[in-house]
């Protein structure tokens, strides 16, 4: 193995894999400010808003938001969504916020609530149905898009 190369290995393995998670979900105290903001570009633009309750140390959850962004979906979402990212910390932030949502943390994250553009919620992940992201493939993201996009009717959970 070349020197440059077993440089960049160690220097790899030195960095604290925290450091490593995308940081997709701003400071717990955000959450309330994004949702208002989210429920009232919403009603203007007529979308659904998604409510992804989850943090950066949670491996499903960066899966759930590349699968979010990827070629298949990222078109699906943009023209009918605004999604919210809700930092949970360690599963002790914005629990009064995952409650009101009907989302039960202690079922996993990623968890999703979809509400409609008055900010009404419509549907809850009440079973941990994406909190192995990972494992799951991108069509399962889209399946649940073209589910909750406006002008489908809210339909109970399979």
């Amino acid at each position: 193995m070349n020197r440059n190369l077993a440089a960049m290995l160690t220097l790899l393995l030195a960095i604290p894999c925290h450091a490593l998670e995308r940081q997709i979900y701003p400071a717990p105290e955000q959450a309330s400010a994004d949702i208002a903001a989210a429920i009232e570009t919403a009603a203007a633009k007529h979308r659904r808003v998604i409510l992804d309750f989850g943090g950066n140390w949670c491996p499903d959850c960066q899966a759930l938001d590349t699968y979010f962004h990827d070629a298949a979906n990222q078109p699906i979402l943009d023209a009918n969504f605004l999604l919210v990212h809700v930092n949970i910390g360690r599963v002790d932030q914005n629990l009064d916020i995952a409650e009101r949502y009907r989302i039960p943390l202690d079922k996993g994250v990623p968890a999703l609530a979809v509400l409609d553009a008055h900010g009404k919620l419509i549907y809850s992940q009440r079973t941990g149905e994406f909190e192995s992201m990972r494992h799951m493939e991108s069509s399962a993201v889209t399946q649940f898009l073209n589910r909750w996009k406006p002008g489908t009717a809210p339909q109970p959970a399979p």
